[in-house]
């Protein structure tokens, strides 16, 4: 498959969140205006509050520690505790228009389940990831023989929350086994900037520091 070049950054405005991480502009680009989204480890609120001052989205949010839960209200932001691996079981189906799951897939005991609970609660999907199979990674390994420390990957092997890790690849063909469609794919370089021109998967398997999906269910699923 080819990955379809990101189209631009909306337009900023003179908020404090004038300069959004990249990745979240990404992501925020692929919302439509006023739609019910659910942010599963929303963290801060950063995409949260981003979306509802860009988008005007009905936006909740669900975090695991309550340091984030805790920003998010002071935010004013809707957010409660949860864990993606367990609390998503009691959502509803089609409750929301948007799923999102931002840099957390891969800190998830079960991300085949979560991935699976996202796309019956949401007529959408939006994971974004970091890629195991950039180049930088694999010349880590290949050179060094110790696991990769980089810019997204910046925990060493014994204390960090990344228990699954997966390449651009991997994450496609999961997609594929749960039936899911992929409505569109940006891979992202080490700044967070989308690599704008059209290269067949392997490409951004080897040149995509992170990546981002947008999902929609599959005809046989519900």
């Amino acid at each position: 498959m080819n990955f379809t070049p990101a189209r631009e950054a909306p337009e900023q405005s003179a908020q404090p969140l004038d300069q959004p991480r990249l990745d979240l502009a990404v992501i925020a680009d692929m919302v439509a205006p006023g739609a019910r989204v659910l942010d599963v480890g929303c963290g801060d609120g950063a995409l949260l509050q981003l979306l509802a001052q860009k988008k005007g989205v009905d936006g909740r949010g669900v975090e695991l520690s309550q340091r984030g839960v805790n920003e998010c209200v002071a935010k004013g932001l809707s957010v409660i505790q949860g864990d993606a691996d367990t609390d998503l079981a009691d959502y509803p189906d089609d409750g929301f228009d948007y799923v999102i799951l931002s840099q957390t897939l891969q800190a998830t005991r079960r991300p085949r389940a979560a991935l699976a609970n996202m796309l019956r609660i949401g007529r959408r999907a939006i994971v974004s990831f970091p890629n195991f199979g950039y180049w930088r990674v694999r010349a880590q390994l290949a050179f060094t023989g110790r696991m990769p420390v980089t810019g997204h990957l910046v925990y060493h092997w014994h204390d960090t929350p990344n228990i699954h890790l997966c390449t651009i690849r991997d994450f496609v063909e999961l997609v594929d086994q749960l039936g899911a469609r992929i409505e569109r794919g940006v891979a992202l370089d080490r700044s967070g900037a989308p690599i704008r021109f059209n290269a067949p998967w392997w490409v951004w398997n080897l040149f995509g520091e992170q990546a981002v999906f947008l999902l929609e269910r599959g005809g046989g699923q519900r």
